[in-house]
């Protein structure tokens, strides 16, 4: 076997936070594999979430999450200016409805300060209805946190991704490990598209992390797929949802939120359900009333407007209280496990963790002097200027004014430049997130087949490949 054949470290999982992993590992002297089970990065947990970039005010203190959430909301919130992910600071409202969930208002500032943000202020019935006038009657209180946003999760997985491979790291789509082989010099991953060797194994398979922690002599935690559905309403209803509007968390969870989204529609969800099937991401009827009735009471304006769309995710809820990353030394295998939805905010920060336990056992992650710069990615958000308005874009490229999908404004040229793409979309769903094409209210009936005719050519011919 030639040396070559082995890489250093071979991350598994094309997550937000194995993206980030392998990003920071490919920035030095270090060769890295990216394996990926599905036919493309970000198409797991990271793709379906409700996209806010945290502050962490509301983590429990002294935990890890707490740590690695409040350093990765600095990370990601600078990595985005540079590369160009689309966020809005909206701020966010913690809405009080009862005695008790007003009394635990000053309790959570407490707790926000000890995580280190302070942000926070105490707000009076009047001032909640001044700042969310179409919330629904009976507010008591509230506690403003204006450094909570809204982010593209799409984007800064395919960022991280995109990154990560301009920087050397190899990335395999496709590639489910079905076995693990641990050696003297290196452990050989048999997956679906033939044996990949490392030095390193990183663990971060979401999902998965739990049963691939077992092929490495584990049984330390159980990933329960937690199914969370969430209803979309139509562009028009964005007006009435100035800012993240989120319930005050109790035993029973953090509750319902209604939030404007980066591509100018309103989200209300999620549910929390844990299930048994790990594949099981289908929306459920007593889902879509549990929301309308939940949503309703928060803000029954917005119920009279139109839900465009439903969708659901999975989180890999653990049975620990903390995310849970260790290094065994022996194996050379790193666990990235319990790593719930505020792995979008936390995800370079874990990367950074990460680098530290390698560098402690002995692994040289020093960055090296060469590295290119930073990607800059397509502006999918409403907020920022989109091709079809850059004037002197469309003169210099007509395509870019050839608009494909009118409801979500999606040109032909940005459909070629994905396809162009260093990490282009293997089917529709990868191209929606990359351009929002099928993404409005019309779910694809007008532009589907002009962009389905499109990827089945190039797959034809190999391009995608």
């Amino acid at each position: 076997m030639r040396p070559e054949d082995v890489s250093d470290v071979v991350v598994i999982g094309a997550g937000i936070v194995g993206c980030a992993i392998a990003r920071a590992l490919a920035g030095t002297h270090l060769s890295v594999t990216l394996v990926e089970a599905r036919d493309d990065v970000g198409d797991g947990t990271s793709k379906a979430n409700t996209a806010l970039l945290h502050t962490g005010f509301d983590a429990t203190p002294g935990t890890l999450e707490s740590r690695l959430v409040a350093r990765g909301y600095h990370l990601l919130g600078e990595y985005a200016e540079q590369t160009g992910i689309p966020v809005e600071r909206t701020g966010a409202m913690l809405v009080a409805w009862t005695d008790e969930e007003a009394d635990a208002l000053p309790g959570l500032m407490v707790k926000a300060e000890r995580n280190g943000y302070r942000d926070c202020d105490l707000v009076r019935s009047e001032e909640v209805y001044r700042r969310v006038p179409d919330l629904g009657l009976g507010a008591l209180g509230g506690l403003g946190v204006p450094g909570e946003s809204i982010i593209c999760t799409w984007t800064t997985n395919l960022a991280l991704a995109t990154d990560a491979v301009a920087r050397g790291a190899r990335l395999l789509r496709g590639a489910r490990v079905t076995g693990v082989q641990p050696g003297p010099e290196h452990t050989t991953l048999h997956t679906t598209a033939g044996d990949v060797r490392g030095r390193w194994i990183i663990n971060a398979a979401g999902l998965g992390a739990d049963h691939l922690d077992t092929e490495f002599g584990h049984r330390r935690f159980t990933v329960t797929p937690r199914r969370g559905e969430l209803l979309v309403f139509d562009k028009l209803t964005r007006p009435m949802v100035p800012l993240i509007v989120l319930a005050v968390p109790s035993s029973r969870g953090k509750g319902v939120l209604v939030s404007p989204t980066i591509y100018g529609n309103v989200m209300v969800g999620p549910t929390s359900e844990n299930l048994d099937d790990r594949t099981a991401t289908g929306t459920s009827e007593h889902g879509f009333e549990f929301l309308v009735s939940k949503g309703r009471a928060l803000m029954p304006a917005l119920f009279e407007e139109e839900v465009t769309a439903t969708y659901a995710g999975l989180r890999a809820a653990a049975d620990h209280d903390d995310y849970l990353i260790d290094l065994d030394e022996r194996l050379r295998y790193v666990l990235v496990g319990g790593i719930r939805s505020t792995g979008l905010t936390s995800g370079m920060a874990v990367a950074e963790y990460v680098s530290g336990l390698l560098a402690r056992a002995g692994v040289a992650v020093d960055e090296r002097d060469d590295l290119p710069p930073p990607p800059r990615m397509p502006n999918i958000g409403e907020a920022g200027l989109r091709p079809y308005q850059d004037a002197d874009r469309v003169a210099a490229d007509p395509e870019y004014g050839r608009i494909v999908c009118f409801c979500e404004r999606v040109t032909a040229g940005e459909i070629r430049d994905a396809f162009g793409s260093l990490i282009p979309p293997a089917d529709l769903d990868g191209l929606r997130r990359r351009t929002r094409v099928m993404n409005g209210r019309c779910q694809g009936f007008y532009c589907g087949a002009h962009t389905e005719a499109l990827l089945e050519a190039l797959l034809e011919t190999g391009a995608l490949r």
